[in-house]
Formats: C-alpha cells, sequence, structure tokens
C-alpha cells in the first residue's frame, strides 16, 4: 500500500465531523487530507486502465481523468457561488505544477547528479501549450481593464461588474482554448506520440488490475471526491474567516494542491528515478490541461452551475503569477537540462508568490 492511502483515515473523519457541526477549520483540514487519498485512487485506476487501453486510447484516459478530482471540486465551488475561490485554484494548479511540482522533481532527482536530460522538442511543446494557455487566460482581464479602468481587487465581488461583452468574450475563448487541446491530443496522441510516452515507463506494475475492477474502483474514488468535495467547499467560507485567512489563499494553496497531491508525488519519483522527461510532461502538461481544458469546461459549465457566468478575469496577483510560472518554466527547460539549483529556483519563486498571495 502506497503511504499516501495512509491519509485515508481522514475521510470517516471529516464526514464525522460534519455531521457533529464541529469548527469549520476541522471539517475543513479533514477534508482535504481525505482528499488526497481519494484523488490518489483515482488516480491508480486511471493509470491501469490506460495500460489496459494502449497508448492510443491509453492516453486519451489519461488526460481525460487526469485533473478529474480538481474538476469535481470547482464544480461544487461554482454550484455554491464561489467563483473567486474556483478562479484562485486554476491559477493555484498552474503555478504550483511549473514552480511546486517540477521545481521539486528537479531538486529531488537532481541531488547526486550533475544534471538530467529530457526530450528538449516535447518539453518545448509543452511549454508553448503552457503559454498559450497562459495569455489566453489573461488576455479578459484587458477588457476589464478598458472597461472598469483598472483591474478588480482580492476582496471584491466582481461578476456583478461584469457586463454580456466579458461573458461573451471569456466563452469564445473557451471554446477555442477546448478546440486548441482536441487538437493537442491528435498531436501527442497520434501524430507526434513517440514524444509523448509516460505509459510505457511510470508503473511497473501497470495493467495490474482487471477492466472492470478499474472502472469500479474510479467510480468509487469519483464518488469519495464528490462527496469530500462538498464537505471541502461547504467549510472554506468559515474556515476562512475563522482562521483569518482569504478564501483567495485557501483557493490558490490548498485547494489547488489537495486535488492533484498524488500526481504531484509521482512526478517526484520518477525524477529521482532519473526520468526526469516524464517529470516534465507530468508537470508542465498538467498545467497546460488545466488551462485548455478545465478551466474553459468550467467556464462553460458556469452558464448552467451557480448564480451568473463565471468569466475569465483574474485579479493582478493572479496575472502575475500566471505570468512568472510560464516564462521560469520556459526559461529553465529551453536547453533540455535539469540541475537541482534550478528546482530550488522554481520552488523559491513559489513560496515567494505564496507570500504575496497570502499578505493581498
Amino acid at each position: 500500500m502506497r503511504p499516501v492511502f495512509i491519509l485515508g483515515v481522514f475521510i470517516p473523519v471529516a464526514f464525522a465531523l460534519r455531521l457533529a457541526d464541529a469548527s469549520p477549520e476541522a471539517v475543513f483540514a479533514t477534508s482535504a487530507l481525505g482528499m488526497v487519498p481519494a484523488a490518489a485512487l483515482m488516480g491508480d485506476a486511471t493509470e491501469e486502465l490506460a495500460a489496459r487501453s494502449g497508448p492510443g486510447i491509453g492516453g486519451l484516459v489519461n488526460v481525460t481523468f487526469g485533473n478529474a478530482p480538481e474538476l469535481i471540486i470547482a464544480i461544487f465551488a461554482l454550484a455554491d457561488g464561489l467563483q473567486e475561490v474556483v478562479k484562485a485554484s486554476l491559477v493555484g494548479s498552474i503555478v504550483g505544477n511549473v514552480l511546486l511540482v517540477l521545481g521539486a522533481a528537479m531538486l529531488a532527482g537532481g541531488i547526486g547528479r550533475v544534471r538530467q536530460h529530457f526530450d528538449r522538442t516535447a518539453a518545448q511543446t509543452q511549454v508553448g501549450m503552457l503559454m498559450l494557455t497562459v495569455i489566453a487566460l489573461v488576455l479578459p482581464s484587458t477588457l476589464a481593464l478598458a472597461h472598469h479602468a483598472g483591474l478588480p481587487g482580492v476582496n471584491e465581488i466582481r461578476n456583478e461588474h461584469f457586463d454580456h461583452d466579458i461573458q461573451k468574450a471569456s466563452l469564445a475563448i473557451a471554446i477555442v482554448l477546448i478546440a486548441t487541446y482536441l487538437a493537442g491530443l491528435l498531436f501527442s496522441l497520434r501524430t507526434h506520440r513517440d514524444l509523448f510516452n509516460p505509459s510505457a515507463e511510470s508503473g511497473e506494475q501497470a495493467g495490474a488490475w482487471s477492466v472492470r475492477r478499474s472502472v469500479s474502483i474510479l467510480a468509487a474514488g469519483g464518488v469519495l471526491v464528490a462527496l469530500l468535495s462538498d464537505v471541502l467547499v461547504g467549510s472554506i467560507e468559515h474556515a476562512a474567516a475563522s482562521l483569518g485567512i482569504s478564501q483567495f489563499f485557501l483557493g490558490a494553496f490548498v485547494v489547488a494542491v489537495v486535488g492533484n497531491a498524488a500526481e504531484h508525488y509521482v512526478a517526484v519519483v520518477v525524477a529521482v528515478k532519473d526520468k526526469m522527461h516524464l517529470a516534465v510532461n507530468i508537470s508542465i502538461g498538467s498545467s497546460a490541461q488545466v488551462g485548455l481544458f478545465v478551466a474553459p469546461i468550467l467556464v462553460l459549465l458556469s452558464f448552467f452551475v451557480g448564480p451568473t457566468p463565471m468569466p475569465l478575469v483574474f485579479n493582478v496577483y493572479e496575472i502575475a503569477a500566471l505570468l512568472g510560472a510560464g516564462l521560469a518554466a520556459g526559461a529553465l527547460v529551453s536547453d533540455g537540462e535539469s540541475t537541482w539549483f534550478e528546482g530550488l529556483q522554481l520552488i523559491a519563486l513559489y513560496a515567494v508568490i505564496g507570500i504575496v498571495f497570502f499578505a493581498a
């Protein structure tokens, strides 16, 4: 049993505390910790299904369900009208994957080695998708800047002030991003799949589960994630108020991490095994997927779920974090090699962003 599943003890504790009307801080903490093994369960089932399906379909399964826990959490937050938490978690996920996960992988894999190498072409392709994601997410904010002579602040309830032009632009951009994402699937799974082949090297026990078992465990993990998401999201507002921490910070640096914790662990493990190209694909590829698939899907869903449609408008802190993460990733992977000090630099930048978000 993987160590991450030890955290499964927090799953019944979270439900018990919710039923007992315990303090929101305790409910939030236990549900966040319980989310990690539930997401890991979905991740394991996804990997097994991918291994059983062959490289083409397997890759599609991986990218489809890879960010399912984060998507489920965000849908519950949308339904509760917590759009700022949703957007903060999207930014936190992109920034966390690029800076924290890639940085930790470079640091852990680089210890004891002069440098590690990875496929430069594949890495640059991933960075290109990431930069497209960052620019496309940032540009709608210029409409808000032009219409309102200033970007909204962290604590403002912003959506009431947005006109239909910004909402329609966000919807159109979401459609373009999804189309680009589908083209990226064609590129990575069909026409250039030799550059993107993580399934061949990621796990020694790949395909050990039957398809029926994998589907059953994936469904069970999805139900657990959905139930815990309801508990987690329902406690965010009160927990933030009790702890004196903004919902903005919780969304970017707690909610964004718990849904992807298992994937983060895998990236570091494969880097230690000197499979740095796989770690780069996991970290940067996951960030690009959040921007090209998860964010647009949430924009589309917001027209049917929640009080108002969610525009792709971010505050100045989120914009700076997205641009900084994209530029840092592009600079450090452009040469096709990494060192432990480069990993430390990425982690340091993540820490700086965390300090700014906490102070905002």
